[in-house]
């Protein structure tokens, strides 16, 4: 039977092609707001954003989802292992 982690969905507000992929900070709205130095092409700024995403909370890179905003700056992403 599959072990359910815990899940938090989170807020990001991407800003491609960056000198360097870091998480900023959170904004007034509770948006997080993320650098990632990939170009939005070929899905790579998402690639990078996730593994940014993971790097920051200690979790595998397959455990970061983008749940929506594939194509916008503006993203709905879940994280399992986080409560």
């Amino acid at each position: 039977m599959p072990q359910h982690l815990p899940a938090r969905e989170l807020q990001i507000k991407v800003i491609p092609k960056s000198s360097k992929s870091e998480v900023v900070g959170i904004l007034g709205d509770g948006t997080w707001k993320v650098k990632v130095a990939a170009p939005p092409e070929k899905g790579r700024a998402n690639e990078e954003l996730r593994a940014t995403l993971a790097r920051h909370f200690g979790v595998p890179v397959r455990d970061v989802e983008i749940v929506s905003g594939e194509t916008s700056q503006r993203k709905r992403v879940r994280i399992k292992g986080l409560s």
